[in-house]
């Protein structure tokens, strides 16, 4: 799967209101007790499918991913001596301070640090249990890629493989900078779907357009600030006046346009200057977008309609067709910290 199905697909589940009802996962420290023993049906593979495979999608070809897959992260942080406990503990410590000592030197050379994503402390102790007690899907490539970056491995954990390092195959800054910049932005896509999805299932489209006036910017804000970057939604026909590309976005956004339109997949534009990384990645629209984005009086409503005319008087976000550049992401993040 490519990066930017990614958001695709995130876009595909937020839309879908008449679906079924999500797995309530528990988040409360009574409900981690209850033992699961079902891999199928354990919380924590419920919640890790859906927060973790944004960025830990182990269906990602080698090359497209981001993060790490969480087989590898079981790998380096669970061997034969571990306990449930000890190995509950480190997790929750790396998710909610991504900065501190990490077991995976590799990964982070790789990919950077991983963005703070505030999680209940319960469902990530429904993930560590479903990490420590089960088998966990692995990548096609993942086998191979071990053995020839750690050799002959021992058995570890739970029937896992676990070999000692030995050395770690660095890319170009551009290609680091690259993956940082998509994992800041499918982290904010995934806060965005997450509570557009919520607005959609009580509201429909307009409860979405509500949202989108109401606290879209203040969340991309907010993550911009988790982050330790600048994070934007540009466009070159916005909704939101605030969202306005300038002349280089601009000039971006219309590169991307020829790219998707030729049927060539995007590829992240990064640009170093000055100790400051700039990262540019399209936002292209899928069936879904078209509820608030399509053809008026088509695939948008009357009552999306009189909804935007009253809070988007000079709203130029409308008349998409599928896969269409609808925005780019325009990110700014310090250089230190990630070459």
């Amino acid at each position: 799967m490519k990066p930017v199905l990614f958001i695709l697909l995130l876009a595909f589940l937020f839309g879908c209101k008449d679906g079924k009802k999500e797995a309530v996962v528990p988040t409360t420290d009574e409900a981690v007790e209850v033992a699961v023993k079902d891999s199928d049906t354990h919380p924590g593979k419920k919640y890790m499918e859906t927060e973790c495979y944004v960025c830990h999608n182990p269906s990602v070809s080698q090359a497209k991913m981001i993060a790490p897959p969480m087989v590898a992260i079981k790998m380096r942080y669970i061997d034969s001596s571990t306990t449930k406990e000890a190995f509950t503990k480190a997790l929750i410590r790396w998710v909610n301070d991504p900065e501190t000592a990490s077991k995976m030197p590799g990964a982070l050379k790789r990919f950077g640090c991983m963005p703070y994503m505030p999680h209940p402390d319960g469902a990530l102790k429904q993930i560590a249990d479903y990490l420590y007690e089960h088998e966990v899907e692995k990548p096609d490539w993942f086998d191979a890629h071990y053995a020839g970056q750690h050799g002959k491995g021992r058995q570890m954990g739970k029937g896992k493989e676990m070999g000692q390092q030995k050395g770690i195959a660095y890319q170009e800054p551009e290609k680091i900078y690259a993956n940082v910049g998509l994992g800041y932005a499918l982290a904010t896509q995934a806060q965005l779907g997450k509570n557009l999805k919520k607005a959609i299932q009580e509201g429909g489209p307009v409860g979405a357009i509500a949202f989108c006036n109401e606290k879209a910017l203040k969340l991309t804000d907010s993550m911009s600030v988790m982050s330790n970057a600048v994070i934007k939604r540009v466009s070159d026909k916005p909704r939101n006046p605030n969202n306005k590309a300038n002349g280089e976005e601009l000039a971006h956004i219309a590169s991307f346009k020829k790219t998707i339109e030729s049927g060539e997949e995007p590829s992240p534009f990064v640009q170093i200057e000055n100790g400051e990384v700039q990262f540019y990645y399209p936002i292209t629209t899928n069936v879904m977008c078209l509820q608030c984005h399509g053809k008026p009086n088509e695939q948008v409503g009357d009552e999306t309609l009189t909804m935007l005319k009253k809070l988007y008087p000079n709203d130029q976000a409308v008349g998409y067709d599928v896969n269409q550049v609808r925005g780019m992401w325009s990110i700014v993040f310090d250089e230190n910290g990630h070459d």
